[in-house]
């Protein structure tokens, strides 16, 4: 394909497209809508415009910079290049950085503009971290331990901030669901970097898997979901329930308990499950949540 070709608009936009997680878009906007409909039991344009926020420009922003700046470690891993992301062309990595910034830019002004300066701070850090994950000088994801927290807040942050900008009334059982939802975003990405080793290794890209290995990665993230059903029990019902939710995550993540670092990539059938889970588990999460709405109004 030549240069010409390769920046037309409809090229473009498909790569934008796929650097985007299509498949991962309701992992954001979902916990944003969900926290913000039940604290304030209406539908407003606050609500719509945050959702569209936290579905499409989010997404761009948080794996559009990440394919821009893995782009070397994204050449040597087999998996790249349809739902777990793009290898982008390098002609694409300053449009995808525009894109994105342009992307977000009117969505941020107005949730600025019908926020309080508590949820200003909220959405700032939230996207300090989606920026700074896979950019320098930071580079999170390159300090391990803190790649699987940075990453984690990627998901529970807009969960926060719908409730602040809700003005959410905050108790302890409300801050366990949180909890629950952070253990949840670690484990998931510590799993995710399992199966990376060998291609961030090769880039010279450190993680919570390169740095502590394969198997004691898998074990950590068994530990963490399980640490979130068990912290679920101790809220309100129907919280309680959604302690089963871990388990199929558990199960998918199970069979890789004794993975090594020259195996790691068999981890990737178990990421394939990972993700039609997340389906399946926002279905359930969505009954939950219904139930709640019943049960409180």
């Amino acid at each position: 394909m030549n240069g010409s070709a390769a920046l037309r608009p409809a090229f473009v936009l498909r790569e934008l497209f796929v650097a985007s997680r299509p498949v991962s878009w309701v992992n954001t906007a979902y916990p944003f809508a969900a926290a913000y409909l039940l604290t304030t039991r209406a539908i407003d344009p606050a609500l719509v415009i945050g959702t569209v926020f936290f579905l499409i420009p989010y997404n761009l922003a948080m794996y559009g910079i990440n394919d821009v700046f893995d782009y070397e470690s994204d050449l040597r891993n087999p998996r790249k290049g349809g739902a777990h992301g793009a290898v982008l062309d390098r002609r694409m990595h300053p449009v995808t950085l525009w894109a994105a910034a342009i992307a977000c830019l009117p969505f941020v002004a107005y949730l600025v503009i019908v926020g309080s300066p508590a949820s200003w701070l909220v959405l700032a850090v939230s996207l300090f971290f989606v920026v700074f994950y896979s950019a320098p000088p930071l580079r999170l994801k390159e300090r391990p331990f803190a790649d699987s927290v940075t990453s984690s807040i990627h998901f529970f942050s807009p969960a926060v901030y719908g409730l602040v900008l809700a003005g959410a009334a905050w108790t302890w059982q409300l801050v366990l669901i949180l909890v629950a939802f952070a253990l949840w975003g670690v484990a998931s990405h510590a799993f995710g970097a399992v199966q990376d080793v060998v291609a961030d290794r090769e880039a010279g890209i450190s993680s919570i898997a390169t740095a502590r290995g394969a198997r004691w990665t898998v074990w950590f993230a068994l530990a963490c979901y399980a640490a979130a059903g068990l912290v679920m029990l101790a809220t309100a019902w129907p919280g309680p329930l959604a302690a089963l939710v871990c388990l199929p995550y558990l199960a998918a993540v199970w069979p890789f308990r004794n993975v090594t670092d020259d195996t790691a990539e068999t981890a990737t059938a178990g990421w394939r499950r990972f993700l039609w889970i997340n389906q399946i588990a926002g279905f359930a999460v969505t009954l939950l949540l219904i139930w709640f709405w019943f049960l409180t109004t």
